[in-house]
């Protein structure tokens, strides 16, 4: 549990870091001195079994990968009690669920909330198609009973992130699962679970189940976050056979997959000593950023996941971005018509010290 205590020791660290331009970045990472809280990347990752398992795989990196990804199709489909036939591999989730989308929007209209990671949906809608979203509410929540309402014969798919992405907030588990089985009857339910693995109870929230009792549901999941392994680009979609066989109709296979991800996936796929170590960790960086916001008189959406969205009030969050960019501290700017929400990434600590150093005078900045 973070104290005040270790919350002050923490900020106070970060004073002893000097200022590097943003723009003098690592091949690699981000520059010594620049925290890099705007994509919510786990930096404790690879674990070390990651680590030891990408070198192996790169001395061999002059091969297609072939039987690595049947290993880890084979432990994704026995942890979901699925067959192969259900599951999609992908560089990063991205890959899987564009092609989803590009599937579903040959056959009409995809549908959604007002604010969501609608990236690879749009990707998809450049080739034709439409995406039309329910009205915003004012606790930045997913509404259920609206978009129901909203599925129409001419919507092909519904799509929901959970926990939702920028806001973090998570649904109840019980009204989504209800949604989901009513929604599938009349089209495809795409749920990203991107963040699934971060929630205080995964499992719980998760709504692998309803593919295996034979619902038009599919749920992508990603080794970019809780596995500190975006770089390596390794995601998977879980649906039916059918949907499965539409998404892999526009996709290369296993072309777009490499030896080191594919094994830093398989190496970290059971790796719960990790995946606890990276979730504490998280959530230490998060309270952080919220007794931040406490601490500057702001409020932000309750998150269950690797960031926090931050109410800035009368602050305009594009200026807030680019005033911490001056301090070193990258972050994300507006979404759409939400001009004064703010979305930060719980990286480590000292990182996370350094936005929270540089919040007051980034604020004041921005308001002049």
């Amino acid at each position: 549990m973070l104290t005040r205590r270790r919350f002050i020791q923490a900020t106070a660290a970060a004073s002893s870091l000097s200022l590097v331009p943003p723009a003098l970045a690592n091949l690699y990472g981000p520059a010594p001195g620049v925290a890099r809280l705007n994509a919510n990347e786990n930096p404790y990752g690879p674990s070390p079994a990651a680590l030891k398992a990408m070198a192996e795989a790169s001395a061999n990196g002059a091969y297609y990968v072939t039987s690595s990804v049947a290993r880890l199709q084979d432990m994704i489909a026995e942890r979901f009690r699925l067959s192969q036939g259900n599951i999609t591999l992908s560089a990063g989730s991205s890959g899987a669920l564009a092609n989803l989308a590009r599937a579903r929007a040959t056959e009409g209209k995809i549908l959604g909330p007002d604010l969501f990671w609608d990236t690879t949906t749009r990707l998809a809608l450049r080739q034709g198609g439409e995406l039309i979203r329910t009205p915003k509410t004012d606790d930045l929540g997913i509404d259920l009973d609206a978009l129901y309402a909203a599925i129409t014969p001419e919507v092909s798919m519904v799509q929901i992130c959970n926990p939702n992405n920028p806001t973090g907030m998570l649904l109840d588990p019980a009204a989504l699962r209800d949604f989901c089985i009513k929604a599938s009857k009349k089209c495809t339910v795409l749920i990203d679970e991107a963040y699934n693995e971060i929630t205080a109870v995964p499992e719980e929230n998760s709504m692998a189940t309803l593919i295996n009792e034979g619902h038009d549901v599919v749920v992508a999941r990603t080794f970019s976050k809780v596995y500190g392994l975006a770089g390596m680009r390794v995601g998977y979609l879980l649906a039916t056979e059918k949907t499965t066989a539409d998404v892999q109709r526009y996709s290369l296979g296993n072309y777009n997959l490499n030896q080191a991800g594919v094994a830093a996936a398989v190496a970290s796929f059971d790796d719960w000593k990790f995946v606890d170590y990276s979730r504490a960790r998280i959530h230490e960086s998060r309270e952080m950023i919220m007794e931040a916001a406490r601490v500057n008189e702001l409020t932000a959406a309750p998150s269950q996941t690797s960031f926090v969205f931050v109410n800035l009030g009368d602050v305009n969050a594009g200026r807030f971005r680019e005033e911490m960019q001056k301090r070193n501290v990258l972050i994300r700017g507006i979404y759409q018509d939400y001009t004064h929400w703010s979305r930060v990434s719980a990286g480590k600590q000292d990182q996370v010290a350094q936005y929270v150093k540089a919040m007051p005078a980034a604020l004041a900045a921005a308001r002049a």
